[in-house]
């Protein structure tokens, strides 16, 4: 039913689809009769941190079944994980499957016509010779602003033995090398792990029955000048069959690199036969984990709630497509940007672009991504994250040891992907004997609890699942012992007392989000320590020793109580104790209901977050649907049906753009991630809530909104349910006698 069919052709990258599987994304368009798609594949990035394409593929038939004047079909089969591509011209009659092996990282085009066609396919490339980003053109790599010019090095692209070879090495000086001694990190350089250093990445582009066309075009598409690097079938078929073969790896012998690649070539095209049934089957069982439906019995696509159910599947289907990721999911566009000026008319940069960064992960955004899979069931696809903070944590570890000389992580808010600040706002320009452990940066000083967000997402998922979590215990003590020792350490530089007269942290100077700034006690940090101390406290027995559990419980009781004030007259949650000041548009104090649930439907005392909502003037200033702005999570949370339902709609309605879920720029990028992120946690909210072994069904839904929807709860729990006409048609729970522990909200 959410299928997206659409039946004229594009004007451009910018009214492309998604499609893809495993960890490779396309962006897939026709254009005057030209079949387009852009390639990104999870984990590449250039000596910069630019998270590039991987190039673009232009396929043209002759005849050609797509020129004008014919009947045209571009469909995503969401259930099957395709695009299908069908065109008529006179009596010629063609169709085109693009699709991603989900087990191999490879593209294919498969090509079927009435009567036999020639084929023409070309790999465009815009990183042919050496270029400078200028401008607004830097904030696709970490220097963003911080840099007058960034120089970007060519690709290698070389048409050999019938097909087309690409790969870019990184050069020996990388951003990695620049951060380490930009932040005074030379002297332990030798212990940081580098993951741009010798990083390599390409592929091969072949067809069966095709060869080398070895005339190179030379174009332009929207603002990047380009050259084509093509092949052409020998002979005209009534079958066509084009592949590109993806291989990455740490290498600094091309030839080495080379081998990885064929090898992933044979082993491709040995399982070729299969691989498209089996990548079929994935995505019918990734769809049979979970869904919303809304409004089923009454398809309107014009209707904002029916628009609801449908985006909330087309974002899912993009999360789907960097299930296997060696990193996660970025936050500003995934794997699917196009062209910048048809995000910004301004914006004349390459298909390379996105703002915030390629290889910067800002945390804020980034958990937004993430919190969704725990309820749709996608325990798999969490991991990429998981495996991200666990890869930094020894860098991250080092830094505080060797600024502070204590134990500890100490993750950055906008964070590279080794784990160090980046370089643009740890601040080029810095007063002599600053705290070179800091950012100086009036946004992310003293801005590292957003970690303790991954901390939790990780004993949820235990909690969900039930699985071993004991590799990811000394990440997550760690950074609960980072704002132990810390806050210690400032204090005892402060004065002769290490914690305040009740035996509590001082946790000063303090930032609640990037809100309240230079605060005491912030309300993001105390929340997010007492629920993850809590939660590592209620894990089974076998993890940590007696001496940990002791330790953490020691911690525990040193974290500060949160703190409140009177708002028009109503107890609410404060975003601090005090601060020196407010700079952006977060919403800290309720930070408690979401995302660390001290708050929320069944718990203590939901008035006062409530009126927090309702009363604190600040908190009403702030409100937002757009880009990572909560609002929507905060009413559902609190049982606030008519306000989440309408923002609930402002967040998952169709995004403006031909396709609908690409939504943005918001604060970040198209498409914006954390945006449809925070959707859909707030659209499965609405539906279920849990509060220790209750489940609250239905506990923000609108009575008029009828819903199919299946989704997953703590102690390996399925709840299945449909909502039709005001009432509760059906309700499945698995396992059966977790339906004791249902609490009906209707």
């Amino acid at each position: 039913m959410y299928n997206l069919k659409w039946t004229s052709q594009s004007r451009n990258s910018g009214e492309s689809m998604p499609c893809g599987g495993g960890d490779v994304g396309l962006n897939v368009w026709v254009e005057k009769g030209d079949l387009l798609f852009y390639m990104s594949r999870s984990g590449v990035f250039d000596e910069n941190n630019i998270f590039p394409k991987l190039g673009r593929v232009r396929v043209r038939l002759s005849p050609n079944p797509f020129e004008e004047g014919g009947s045209f079909q571009q469909e995503l089969k969401l259930e099957e994980g395709f695009v299908k591509i069908t065109g008529t011209k006179g009596k010629l009659s063609a169709s085109v499957n693009v699709w991603v092996d989900v087990f191999r990282p490879v593209v294919h085009v498969d090509v079927q016509g009435s009567s036999p066609v020639s084929a023409q396919a070309w790999y465009e490339s815009w990183r042919t010779a050496p270029s400078e980003l200028t401008g607004n053109a830097r904030s696709a790599s970490s220097y963003k602003w911080a840099a007058p010019k960034v120089s970007v090095f060519p690709d290698s692209v070389i048409q050999e033995s019938n097909g087309v070879f690409f790969y870019h090495q990184n050069r020996d000086l990388t951003l990695f090398d620049v951060i380490v001694r930009q932040q005074q990190l030379d002297p332990i350089k030798s212990k940081l792990w580098n993951p741009l250093k010798n990083l390599t990445y390409g592929g091969w582009m072949s067809g069966r029955d095709m060869v080398v066309d070895r005339k190179v075009v030379i174009g332009k598409y929207a603002d990047a000048p380009f050259k084509g690097f093509g092949l052409k079938t020998k002979s005209p078929s009534k079958n066509i069959q084009l592949s590109i073969y993806f291989h990455t790896d740490q290498q600094e012998d091309i030839a080495v690199w080379k081998k990885g690649l064929l090898e992933t070539v044979s082993k491709a095209q040995q399982s070729y036969k299969t691989a498209f049934a089996r990548t079929r089957e994935w995505w019918k069982q990734y769809w049979q984990r979970s869904y919303i439906a809304l409004n089923v019995s009454k398809k309107d696509s014009a209707s904002p709630v029916w628009q609801v159910g449908r985006n909330y599947q087309l974002f899912r289907y993009m999360l789907g497509c960097n299930a296997f990721g060696n990193y996660p999911t970025k936050f500003n566009g995934g794997l699917f940007t196009y062209d910048p000026v048809f995000v910004d008319s301004s914006y004349h940069f390459t298909a390379d672009h996105r703002n915030w960064g390629g290889g910067v992960f800002t945390a804020q955004n980034q958990r937004l991504v993430y919190w969704p899979m725990l309820k749709s069931g996608d325990f798999d696809m969490m991991k990429p994250q998981f495996e991200f903070y666990q890869r930094i944590l020894g860098n991250a570890e080092a830094r505080t040891k060797h600024y502070w000389g204590h134990n500890g992580a100490s993750f950055t808010e906008q964070i590279e992907n080794f784990g160090l600040p980046n370089y643009a706002e740890y601040g080029s320009k810095r007063p002599a004997g600053y705290d070179p452990g800091m950012e100086y940066n009036k946004w992310l000083e003293y801005l590292w609890d957003t970690s303790l967000e991954f901390c939790l997402m990780i004993l949820d998922q235990q909690h969900f699942t039930g699985v071993d979590i004991t590799e990811y215990l000394p990440l997550i003590e760690s950074c609960v012992v980072f704002f132990d020792e810390h806050y210690q350490y400032l204090s005892a530089n402060r004065s002769a007392a290490k914690l305040d007269q009740n035996g509590k942290l001082v946790l000063f100077p303090g930032s609640a989000a990037e809100t309240y700034k230079m605060a005491y006690n912030p309300v993001t940090t105390v929340a997010g320590l007492k629920t993850v101390l809590e939660r590592m406290l209620a894990l089974p027995p076998q993890y940590g020793s007696k001496a940990q559990r002791g330790r953490w419980n020691e911690i525990l009781t040193r974290v500060p109580p949160l703190s409140f004030r009177e708002m028009q007259g109503h107890r609410t949650i404060a975003p601090a104790q005090v601060w020196e000041r407010i700079q952006n548009t977060e919403i800290p104090q309720l930070y408690p209901v979401f995302p660390y649930g001290i708050y929320g439907i069944g718990k203590p005392d939901i008035e006062t977050a409530i009126n927090t909502w309702k009363y604190d003037t600040e908190a009403i200033q702030n409100r937002n649907h757009t880009s990572w702005h909560q609002d929507n999570i905060f009413c559902a949370r609190l049982g606030l049906t008519e306000e989440a339902a309408a923002l609930t709609i402002k967040k998952l309605q169709d995004s403006g753009r031909r396709f609908p879920a690409f939504w943005g720029p918001g604060h970040d990028w198209v498409p914006d991630h954390n945006w449809g992120g925070s959707g859909m946690i707030g659209l499965q909210e609405m539906l279920l809530q849990y509060v220790g072994d209750s489940l609250y069904i239905l506990p923000a839904w609108p009575d008029d909104w009828d819903v199919q929807f299946k989704l997953h709860a703590p102690k390996n729990t399925v709840v299945e349910g449909e909502w039709k006409a005001g009432k509760m048609v059906s309700l499945k729970v698995t396992p059966e006698d977790r339906k004791n522990d249902v609490i009906f909200s209707k």
